[in-house]
């Protein structure tokens, strides 16, 4: 369960900083100047597109959650029997940051109103993001040629849903910055649109980056022993 509670307050600093940066607590009708002027009253489809994201992340994060609780409480049982993690998976944990930091990278273009800045970080995520999924298809061929099956244990079984869930995830955002990149390139769509787009994606691949680091502590065991250690510094 520390491992459960370590994701649900990482969750909620994120989730707290987040709202902080909303303007959630403003009294419009306190503040001076045009309407124009703050944020969230020129165009309400912008805070609603956030709010739909946040929605969303709450609950994929709930779902991680729930998968993170499971994997704590069944690795305890007798029949559970560690497997071993391929190292692939460290190669692609670094290819998801360098995916995550390309998305950043366009979002400050696009802040900038650098298209081609903008293309080049979007394109560079993307191909990332797939490098990623092929590294992970590559993990599932090694551990399946090792004899290490889905239904030969449950730490396998657990494996192979945490890892196909998180890929399927990343691959929905694939399909959303895919639709992003396109409209970009096209000149399709206005700026603050392209920004707000952007915006999205980039939430939303740091969000599967940072879940991703979870259960791959989670997996090798890596998460149990931080909470340790802050035990005994607080001890």
């Amino acid at each position: 369960m520390s491992a459960v509670i370590l994701f649900l307050a990482v969750i909620a600093v994120i989730v707290g900083w987040w709202l902080s940066q909303q303007r959630l607590t403003a009294k419009p009708w306190l503040e001076a100047g045009p309407i124009d002027d703050f944020p969230g009253t020129d165009a309400m489809t912008w805070p609603a597109a956030k709010v739909g994201l946040g929605v969303f992340l709450a609950v994929a994060g709930s779902l991680f959650t729930l998968f993170i609780s499971a994997y704590s409480m069944r690795m305890n049982m007798v029949d559970w029997r560690t497997m071993p993690v391929p190292k692939v998976l460290w190669f692609n944990t670094g290819v998801l940051v360098l995916s995550s930091v390309a998305l950043q990278w366009a979002l400050m273009a696009a802040r900038r109103n650098d298209i081609d800045g903008v293309v080049v970080g979007l394109l560079a995520g993307g191909a990332s993001a797939i490098a990623f999924l092929a590294g992970q298809l590559l993990a599932w061929h090694q551990l399946s040629d090792a004899g290490y099956f889905m239904a030969s244990n449950p730490a396998n079984a657990f494996f192979y849903v945490i890892t196909a869930v998180h890929g399927l995830h990343l691959t929905g955002g694939l399909v959303a910055l895919g639709r992003t990149t396109a409209g970009v390139w096209r000149h399709d769509t206005g700026t603050a649109e392209m920004r707000l787009s952007v915006e999205l994606c980039t939430i939303y691949w740091h969000f599967l980056l940072l879940v991703w680091l979870v259960l791959l502590g989670l997996l090798t065991g890596w998460t149990d022993d931080f909470v340790d250690i802050c035990r005994q510094l607080l001890s």
